[in-house]
């Protein structure tokens, strides 16, 4: 490396000496052959000054290798940045696919959740449509009992109220001609009377006929009383 440095101190020196020489031997003399000599001598020194010069340690290499570090600090940040940005995406995609499992799970627990329900409201609807058939069956079989109960009830009022004219009223006389023939009659309970005539109603009976020899004889249509002096109390 000495050597070297000495090579291109003598090339630079060389420089400096020839080239007032070679303008003052310019404006001395016109001789052609020296002047190419020494061109050539100068040629010659150039070449080997050149070819015997190394850079490492010069300034020109000091930037040089100042310039390549900055350039691989810069790369080696950005290959940093470059990493911290794939960390961070590795950890947002980490985190998306535990959104995604969370939301997944939870649309199955809130299926699972529908399904429950909707089947407990189908029970529900079921255990509703028992009771309304087992009601409209009590209420059908209450119906027939009320039915049979008014009935009989009815049956047995119509019964209660059966009038029994010789023991509710006395025939006290019949008086008149023909068809004109009327009768007193008394309540055994109240003891008033009345005087009655063919057509006439008492107590739901319709006086028939009237004579001097059955009597009074009442109907209601389905039942026929006869009530005479005789049979009366």
């Amino acid at each position: 490396m000495q050597n070297k440095k000495i090579s291109l101190s003598i090339f630079l020196f060389s420089l400096l000496v020839f080239m007032p020489l070679c303008v003052h031997a310019a404006d001395a003399t016109a001789d052609t052959s020296l002047t190419d000599d020494i061109a050539a001598e100068m040629e010659a020194v150039s070449a080997d000054a050149i070819a015997a010069y190394d850079s490492t340690g010069s300034l020109f290499q000091q930037i040089t290798d100042l310039e390549q570090e900055k350039v691989l600090m810069q790369l080696e940040k950005e290959r940093a940045q470059l990493n911290l940005e794939l960390d961070k995406l590795a950890a947002e995609k980490i985190r998306l696919h535990m959104e995604i499992d969370e939301l997944s799970g939870r649309a199955e627990q809130q299926q699972q959740e529908l399904e429950n329900a909707q089947a407990k409201l189908e029970a529900e609807a079921a255990k509703l449509e028992r009771e309304k058939e087992q009601l409209q069956a009590q209420t059908e079989e209450l119906s027939a009992k009320t039915v049979s109960y008014s009935s009989n009830v009815s049956n047995e009022t119509e019964k209660e109220q059966t009038v029994k004219f010789s023991d509710q009223y006395r025939l006290v006389y019949v008086i008149g001609a023909g068809s004109q023939l009327q009768a007193k009659i008394e309540n055994l309970d109240t003891g008033q009377s009345k005087t009655i005539s063919v057509g006439k109603v008492v107590d739901g009976y319709t006086v028939k006929s009237i004579s001097l020899d059955e009597g009074v004889v009442f109907t209601n249509g389905e039942d026929t009383q006869t009530l005479s002096i005789g049979k009366s109390k």
